[in-house]
């Protein structure tokens, strides 16, 4: 095996525990804050899109800067990634989830009667922000990640504007949580939901299975859209 792979999943890593300590930092810690307005949707959803602004470029370089396995798997689905890559990516995208989440359940633990609530898991139900249902909840993930594949195969695409990926899918991220944080608290992202889901147990696990179903049925149905309508030439 080239000592190259070691990096790209040492990359993956590394992108996915920012995704993950980065954004459900932002809502376990500042979404709200006693004394003060806190940062709100707003800012959860802001601090998800910089995560991936910033892990595209900083380590996009290296391994593609995927941090979700729904979009690895997509990206297979359109040709653009090795199938025989996706084992490697998608355990070391967990990983990186699941040691951001531990390195947040110190942080957000670490005062007295420190209470860490949901630990930004993403539920349906009576688990969910806004209260909706199971039905709601698969559409709403298989719909949104279904667009994020779209925005990333079209924005990494040969024709497109040189330099600018990172930006429209950090971009394209950020309105997908100012969307879907009140249906889900916004997965799009099976590492970034089983790494918070560790910490919390019970019903988040009990409910992981459709924060990884939705998002790769989406993440396929994206590609498949994308194959059927994009130019031959790009």
């Amino acid at each position: 095996m080239e000592h190259s792979i070691y990096k790209k999943w040492a990359a993956e890593f590394i992108g996915t525990f920012w995704l993950t300590l980065g954004g459900c930092g932002s809502a376990v810690l500042a979404a709200v804050f006693p004394g003060s307005l806190g940062i709100g949707f707003l800012g959860v959803s802001l601090a998800f899109g910089l995560t991936v602004v910033t892990g595209a470029y900083a380590l996009g370089p290296i391994s593609g800067g995927h941090f979700n396995p729904a979009v690895s798997i997509g990206l297979a689905a359109a040709g653009r990634f090795k199938a025989s890559q996706l084992a490697g990516y998608i355990v070391a995208q967990v990983l990186g989830a699941i040691a951001a989440a531990g390195v947040l359940f110190l942080i957000a633990t670490g005062k007295p009667g420190a209470d860490i609530g949901g630990f930004a898991t993403n539920g349906y139900g009576e688990h969910s922000p806004g209260k909706y249902g199971m039905t709601a909840a698969l559409v709403c993930e298989a719909v949104m990640t279904a667009v994020f594949l779209i925005v990333i195969l079209g924005s990494t695409a040969r024709r497109a504007a040189g330099g600018f990926a990172g930006l429209a899918i950090g971009l394209c991220l950020t309105l997908i949580h100012l969307v879907s944080i009140p249906v889900t608290n916004t997965s799009v992202n099976p590492a970034r939901s089983t790494g918070v889901a560790v910490y919390v147990g019970a019903a988040a696990l009990e409910q992981l299975w459709l924060f990884w179903v939705a998002p790769i049925v989406g993440a396929c149905l994206g590609a498949q859209i994308f194959k059927a309508i994009r130019p031959t030439e790009i």
